[in-house]
């Protein structure tokens, strides 16, 4: 079935569609890794978004049952130069072409990525609409213009209600503004008691759980979309050691009176160098973010920026000088990716051993 990509600066695309039939609209963003569509489709993180993959085949290994970032996508649409029709791998379990049916997930592919990704490089990410052949082109593009994406990102992928994930060691409350299992996964490892709660959990209603860490995990969309969550964090700061990524980071800065700002195309991949300011050492990185912590807007904080990314600058870790609390742009549980940044979350634990020390010497 032919279909067409309508993007809001007028350009069109016409393709092959895969997938769900329905028709949809999202901001187009590009994400350039050469593995892992299975983990970034299913990344709570895209919410509201159609994913260009740069990477030219895709869906070669197929689905399988293991590399899920969550249970239900909240992507919007992909689009793929070449769709694999038949995947080679020992795992796979489906085409993408068929879970994608399944999750009426809607996708075109035959699109000239390379060109797509250069306008979007060009003019910054844009609204764009997958929809039928046969659809009017200039009634859609009007539409499109008028249509305002929604806001509340947070709110669609974010746990209802607070539920445990048992374990014997250090207890974590896990703040869920659009949490990917690899998160969760790296605490269990660590034998964590993890209470995941949602985006909108008071400070106070997190203190009652006696955590002996809180961990702030990724997100879709704007930070200051979430005003709850920047005031929990107001109220927990200083008491509770505290690890934040992605949109955890973002929050923690907006919290710690600093600002963040719309990135053009942001950073969207698994091959982004980050320096550590402290050591000098280069992580490879996996990355998902179109908004970023203001650097000018650090000055006047009780912030300090510890990791910056090596290909345009941007701030990509911060700590707090008088509170056990650090947070990373990035993403240490890579989920697709490298792992070079796992160690934070032993860094995590180190913390909360630390001030649990620094608590029994005031005792």
């Amino acid at each position: 079935m032919k279909k067409q990509l309508i993007l809001a600066d007028g350009t069109i695309f016409i393709g092959e569609g895969f997938g769900s039939d329905a028709d949809t609209v999202g901001e187009v963003v590009f994400n350039t890794g050469m593995t892992g569509y299975q983990e970034i489709l299913s990344d709570p993180s895209y919410c509201g978004q159609i994913v260009t993959l740069t990477y030219p085949l895709i869906g070669n290994y197929g689905i399988n049952r293991d590399d899920f970032e969550s249970i239900n996508p909240a992507v919007r649409g992909f689009i793929v130069k070449e769709a694999a029709d038949f995947p080679s791998n020992w795992r796979n379990e489906f085409t993408i072409d068929e879970y994608f049916r399944m999750k009426k997930i809607p996708g075109i592919a035959g699109i000239d990525t390379r060109k797509l990704t250069r306008i979007i490089r060009q003019y910054g990410t844009l609204k764009g609409a997958i929809c039928s052949i046969e659809e009017d082109a200039e009634k859609v593009l009007e539409e499109l213009r008028n249509k305002s994406l929604p806001t509340d990102q947070v709110h669609q992928v974010s746990t209802k209600n607070p539920y445990p994930s048992p374990g014997r060691g250090k207890r974590v409350v896990l703040v869920d503004f659009g949490m990917k299992h690899g998160i969760l996964r790296e605490l269990n490892q660590r034998d964590c008691d993890v209470i995941v709660v949602p985006y909108n959990t008071t400070a106070e209603e997190i203190l009652m759980l006696r955590p002996d860490g809180i961990m702030l995990s990724n997100g879709p969309g704007d930070p200051k979309d979430v005003p709850e969550a920047i005031e929990m964090l107001k109220g927990v700061l200083g008491k509770i050691p505290l690890f934040g990524i992605c949109l955890g980071h973002q929050l923690f800065a907006l919290a710690s009176g600093a600002d963040t700002t719309k990135m053009k195309f942001g950073h969207r991949g698994s091959n982004h160098p980050v320096k550590d300011l402290a050591t000098g050492k280069v992580a490879i990185t996996s990355q998902n973010h179109g908004y970023t912590v203001d650097l000018d807007s650090i000055a006047g904080t009780r912030l300090e920026v510890t990791h910056i990314a090596l290909n345009d600058g941007t701030v990509e870790g911060l700590k707090h000088l008088d509170y056990p609390a650090f947070t990373v742009q990035y993403h240490p549980e890579a989920s697709p990716g490298p792992e070079d940044a796992n160690y934070l979350f032993d860094k995590f634990m180190e913390m909360i051993e630390s001030a649990k020390q620094e608590v029994g010497q005031h005792a």
